[in-house]
């Protein structure tokens, strides 16, 4: 009880709300029904936090793997119920807090939100860091050690797989030929990252949430956006606006873990089970994520091999020499720097120690 109590007050100033409630009743000994549980009496209930409803992840990858495939991989032994996590009742802030907790014990949490909170996440991901899904492949291989440390040490989430959205580029309402055109302009960002590196290049952030991007572009409120080649796709982006920059600025990259409680609770068997299984998921989520930026594109301009989308007609806008050029200055000149100011030495000695010397790049203490 002492334990829970301590970790409640190091938690209590982040909390609020409905979250605060769930601290309270987790504090006091109140039963946790999410945990794992008998299924009608013959077999374990998992209670699952997805990604985003929206987005093929979910649709096409995760919702089918619980829902279905886990109970053909365990007999029958194990069902589980998913949701996603911006319909789950909860902001994705607080996601990792309630895994700690034990309020949501499988669930995902989506790297560039939950680094507001813990900005040594966000290394895996940076702005301008992955310009392509093979250099973010071996940014996450290399970094993964540090996530799985970070997520056992101050949350007791058992880190089970990392999944990646496809690219996350940049929309725009009007005619842009490169990075630097975007200069004096409006753009709808979802992390500090992202928007430190849009105002270095002259621009305004607007933090927005995914699902009000097209509302909020109608609007005028932003006349561009960061978001996903195929998601923005999805949600109908073509439709408001007519030209595409081919360059990723992040990705999305997400962790997916349970409560170290709750998954020990599970027999060894089944733990290996669920392992094996995300794995798998977890690579056809990548698979997935790699195809889908170039289809996403593909579907915005209209080309006949758009399958999964809505066939737009926008401009592609081409990566340039010039825009290879930026997007190293930008990393080493505004967004390393300004996340080191943000997170301290830990992040300096993380990046330091699983990254810079892979990328040629070494950041200096704060």
């Amino acid at each position: 009880m002492a334990e829970g109590i301590a970790r409640l007050a190091r938690a209590l100033p982040r909390l609020g709300g409905r979250l605060l409630l769930a601290a309270l009743l987790a504090a006091a000994g109140a039963p946790r029904a999410q945990e794992p549980s008998p299924a009608n009496g013959s077999g374990i209930e998992l209670k699952v936090v997805g990604g985003l409803a929206d987005v093929s992840q979910f649709q096409r990858y995760e919702q089918p793997f619980w829902r279905n495939r886990i109970t053909e991989l365990t007999h029958g032994r194990v069902h589980a119920e998913i949701q996603p996590f911006d319909r789950a009742g909860f902001r994705a802030e607080e996601m990792l807090p309630l895994m700690r907790l034990g309020v949501a014990p499988f669930g995902t949490a989506l790297i560039a939100v939950v680094s507001s909170e813990e900005p040594e996440f966000n290394a895996v991901d940076l702005p301008a860091l992955n310009p392509d899904i093979a250099t973010l492949r071996e940014t996450v291989r290399l970094y993964r050690p540090h996530l799985r440390e970070i997520l056992r040490e101050r949350y007791d989430v058992e880190l089970l797989a990392v999944y990646t959205y496809p690219a996350q580029v940049t929309w725009c309402t009007r005619p842009f030929g490169s990075l630097g055109d975007l200069a004096g302009r409006r753009i709808r960002t979802s992390s500090v990252g992202q928007a430190e590196m849009f105002e270095a290049l002259g621009a305004t952030s607007v933090v927005i949430p995914f699902a009000e991007i097209v509302p909020a572009m109608k609007a005028g409120v932003v006349e561009c956006a960061v978001t996903g080649t195929l998601p923005g796709n999805n949600i109908g982006l073509p439709q408001v606006t007519t030209h595409v920059h081919a360059m990723a600025v992040t990705w999305g990259v997400s962790v997916f873990g349970a409560n170290i409680a709750a998954w020990r609770a599970l027999p060894p068997d089944i733990r290996q089970t669920i392992r094996d299984g995300l794995a798998k998921l977890e690579a056809e989520i990548w698979e997935g994520a790699g195809h889908e930026t170039w289809e996403g594109l593909d579907c915005n301009a209209g080309r006949p091999t758009c399958v999964n989308g809505v066939r737009g007609n926008m401009t592609i806008v081409p990566v340039t020499p010039e825009d290879i050029a930026r997007r190293r200055k930008l990393l080493t000149d505004t967004v390393l720097p300004r996340w080191i100011d943000r997170c301290g030495q830990d992040c300096a000695d993380a990046w330091n120690t699983y990254l810079g010397p892979a990328m040629g790049i070494m950041a200096k203490s704060p």
